[in-house]
């Protein structure tokens, strides 16, 4: 484990190296160093004998991981969209402005990514609890830009590595280096100051030895801080609120098999009562000088609408189909998935209690938004619970038998109860996939740019639509065009009409946002999509050979 947690260290290295080997001779000459320690600690973890000098070697993996996440925030502090707006939140706290509800929309643009909702518009406010932007506030001296939240989440990050390497035992704490700063995801979040950073390194001393929370009825000290955490990693984004239920239900099984239902109670109820107290504490402020805002604030991921996107099963409709007039049952179905998780969970903690830190983040691959940052920002829990939470920690755990699981012929039984709490979520997955594009879109005519002497134009300016609603529901439609994954800005309409009532048809003139829309090369798919968001759908056709044609 040492030699791969070493050999981790080369993934991104080399790029930083480049990056700085022209402007920023300190850092390159720092990496070059690393480069060298890397090599050290390859041959010393291959060649000592002692468990002591091999622990060493272990420590400088650490320290060489720590030195280039350090080099990397260096040569790329400036962030993305989630980097802007907690700098922004910062500095409006410090200015006495609200923070929620406010839109920023200059922070965009200039390579800093816009977030398109179902209803043809953008997220241009903060939509996080507010831990981040309190602690970035002492940091905006770092600059104008989203340095300063960058900031706050690489130091969470190295903070948190090396907390998790203290906390595991010896032979495994090559693996918090890998998991934590050797791949290049993590570093690369933090680098772009993701508030997760920040909750993933507050949630790490919550979950090592989690089981053991309340051993014997007590929580002492240790177990107040860990609550405590609990609380504050809830303040700093949502993900841990999707942790957090399986965590407690953990708790409380485990708890009851060793004390019983009262005084596990008692140590559910004091975990509970420390972690709501730290997270009302944290948003205090919010909570009393914009309640409304706040509320709307901290919830917007869940409810802003954001156009479908990501990884997961939501590809079929977005890629593999021409889209779906069901796109609503996506989220039914994440929803159903997530509750269903909790209720297998509860019903046999025993066989999945180690997968604690892993079930929550299923329900996301069925989510209208299943993007692998949601499974890839929390994997240092998975590895800690891996660890320091294996299957002997709950085999005393309580477990509820109705009767019929626990009757004669209960193997049966619980195969069914195990699939019937997923088949709702597993059917409202397929009435999404299975849904039929509500709009039915012919490229009529295109206008080009004007040509040059010497070239022939390759742009688009002007792209005129027949969409007929072949649906029941009047909608109200957004274009774009689209060359790969992700969302392109939309496209103004010129002329058609707002609403397109059901089983109507109309022209639509399409602008691009930049006034000009500049063909790919020409192996690039190019989808004309179409968003509404009440109800929430989607259309999307094939329009590479139309537009290829017209500029021939």
């Amino acid at each position: 484990m040492t030699l791969l947690a070493t050999v981790s260290l080369f993934i991104g290295t080399r790029t930083i190296w480049t990056q700085a080997a022209s402007h920023r001779l300190l850092v390159a000459a720092a990496i070059s160093l690393c480069y060298a320690s890397i090599l050290v600690c390859g041959v010393l973890a291959l060649t000592v004998r002692r468990s002591r000098s091999l622990a060493r070697v272990d420590l400088t993996v650490l320290l060489t991981a720590v030195t280039l996440v350090l080099c990397a925030w260096v040569m790329n502090p400036h962030g993305n969209d989630e980097a802007a707006l907690t700098a922004q939140a910062a500095r409006a706290l410090v200015d006495g402005d609200p923070v929620y509800g406010q839109p920023w929309p200059w922070l965009f643009g200039h390579g800093i990514a816009l977030t398109p909702t179902m209803h043809g518009g953008y997220d241009y406010t903060y939509g996080y609890p507010p831990l981040a932007p309190l602690l970035t506030a002492p940091l905006l001296w770092l600059g104008h830009d989203g340095a300063p939240a960058t900031a706050l989440a690489t130091g969470a990050l190295v903070v948190g590595a090396v907390l998790l390497w203290r906390l595991l035992p010896t032979p495994w704490r090559p693996t918090a280096t890998m998991v934590c700063l050797g791949f290049s995801f993590l570093p690369m979040c933090g680098r772009q100051g993701y508030p997760a950073i920040l909750a993933l390194a507050l949630l790490i001393p919550v979950v090592v030895r989690w089981p053991r929370i309340g051993r014997g009825g007590r929580l002492g000290g240790a177990g107040i801080a860990r609550a405590a955490c609990l609380g504050a990693a809830c303040a700093a984004q949502q993900l841990p609120w999707f942790v957090t239920p399986f965590l407690l239900a953990g708790l409380y099984a485990v708890r009851r098999g060793e004390l019983g239902p009262r005084a596990a109670a008692g140590v559910l109820l004091r975990v509970a009562g420390v972690a709501t107290a730290v997270w009302l504490l944290i948003n205090a402020y919010f909570i009393v000088t914009e309640p409304r805002t706040w509320l709307d604030g901290i919830v917007l991921p869940l409810t802003q609408d954001a156009v479908i996107h990501g990884q997961g099963l939501v590809d079929v409709s977005l890629y593999f189909t021409d889209g779906s007039d069901r796109l609503d049952w996506y989220g039914h179905a994440s929803k159903l998935l997530a509750a269903g998780l909790l209720a297998l969970f509860v019903l046999f903690v025993r066989r999945l209690g180690p997968a604690a830190t892993v079930l929550p983040w299923c329900a996301f691959f069925l989510a209208t938004r299943s993007q692998d940052g949601y499974y890839l920002s929390m994997t240092p829990l998975w590895l800690a619970s891996a660890v320091t939470a294996p299957p002997a920690e709950f085999a005393g755990a309580w477990q509820p038998r109705p009767r019929p699981l626990a009757g004669v012929h209960r193997r049966p039984a619980r195969i069914a109860a195990a699939v019937l709490v997923v088949v709702p979520a597993l059917a409202s997955a397929t009435t999404a996939a299975t849904g039929t594009p509500p709009l039915d879109m012919r490229v009529t005519s295109v206008r080009r740019t004007a040509p040059t002497p010497t070239r022939t134009p390759t742009a688009v300016s002007l792209l005129t639509l027949q969409v007929e609603n072949t649906g029941d529901d009047a909608l109200v439609p957004h274009f774009t065009l689209t060359t790969g994954q992700g969302m392109a800005p939309y496209w103004t309409i010129a002329r058609g009409p707002r609403t397109l009532p059901a089983h109507t048809t109309a022209v639509y003139e399409l602008r691009p946002p930049s006034g000009k829309f500049h063909l790919p090369r020409a192996n690039v798919r190019i989808r004309l999509r179409a968003f509404t968001g009440t109800p929430q759908t989607l259309s999307s056709t094939d329009v590479s050979n139309t537009l290829r044609t017209a500029l021939r």
